[in-house]
């Protein structure tokens, strides 16, 4: 059922690869099912839907910044609160801003190894749980994680956001 790390696709390896580099021993595996929502992702690995970890991007109006944010795959993101942190109004990115500041589809953005450094907030409730599942870089790869190991990741900054 898993794929050795060996074998990983070049997405799943890049993220792998991010995830040693930051010191880490998370291991991405690449499953037969998809994980492309959140609850396709928690039936895959067996866990709460709470426990996976949505990836979204925005995108800053005004600056046209990218903005990541990691919420419990149970929530959904309150939007003017998060225009409140980031501090001038946001959009959803397209598919394609996406990609060119991730590097990754929708459907396998990874908390880690953008292309590009992203103002990154994690829901505080992922922080509730002892283990998170993340998307690494396709729809069908995904990693475990600490909410520790989040926020190292990411460096971002923990909020109330659902």
């Amino acid at each position: 059922m898993e794929t050795s790390v060996t074998e990983l696709s070049p997405s799943a390896r890049r993220v792998q690869d991010a995830i040693i580099s930051a010191g880490l021993e998370c291991c991405v595996v690449e499953l037969p099912a998809s994980t492309r929502t959140a609850q396709e992702a928690a039936d895959a690995v067996g866990c709460g839907v709470g426990q996976i970890v949505k990836s979204l991007v925005f995108r800053g109006k005004q600056s046209g910044k990218g903005v990541f944010v990691a919420a419990s795959g149970a929530n959904r993101v309150n939007e003017k609160r998060l225009k409140e942190y980031v501090g001038e109004g946001i959009e959803k990115a397209t598919p394609e801003f996406v990609r060119e500041t991730t590097g990754f589809a929708i459907g396998g953005v990874s908390p880690v190894g953008h292309l590009q450094p992203l103002e990154s907030y994690i829901d505080q409730d992922l922080l509730s749980y002892d283990e998170l599942w993340a998307a690494a870089g396709t729809p069908n790869a995904v990693f475990r994680l600490s909410p520790v190991d989040l926020t190292h990741l990411t460096a971002g900054h923990v909020v109330s956001i659902a």
